[in-house]
């Protein structure tokens, strides 16, 4: 299975810490917080990554490099302007068309979770979905973007 890794963002929130690394890279238990997602992604059968860079882009490349050290193959799109979650993934499937021929998933390389990611995927394919969000509840969620649905 194939994941896009989103990891361009300036994480001006964690300033100082990301003054000279981009937030994917904050180390996490003596791990950048990414390489925590590349080995989440791994552990739930996602073999193929795509990471869309701008903020460093070159720290990320050269800590990942193919990414065959992580047991994944792992490519790159740098975007040559901040573009977005939205706009960044856009610009990855103008560049990779291929790339997005199948059921994939798009992380934030900043994330710290342990959502059952084959259980999402599984559930996505059951629904016939074209897009399944994973969501989770927080008391205020204005500093991450408000959600709203059906229910």
């Amino acid at each position: 299975m194939k994941a896009v890794i989103m990891a361009g963002g300036f994480g001006t929130r964690m300033r100082p810490l990301t003054y000279n690394i981009p937030k994917p890279m904050v180390p996490i238990a003596n791990r950048p917080i990414m390489e925590h997602i590349v080995t989440l992604l791994k552990k739930h059968g996602f073999e193929e990554m795509l990471s869309i860079l701008y903020y460093q882009p070159e720290i990320i490349e050269n800590y990942f490099g193919d990414g065959s050290d992580f047991g994944v193959r792992m490519g790159y799109i740098r975007a040559e302007e901040d573009l977005g979650t939205a706009g960044s993934v856009r610009n990855a499937h103008i560049h990779l068309p291929d790339f997005f021929d199948d059921t994939f998933i798009i992380i934030s390389g900043d994330l710290l979770t342990d959502f059952d990611l084959t259980g999402i995927v599984q559930f996505h394919k059951d629904k016939g979905a074209k897009v399944t969000l994973a969501l989770t509840r927080v008391d205020d969620p204005r500093p991450y973007g408000v959600v709203i649905t059906d229910e």
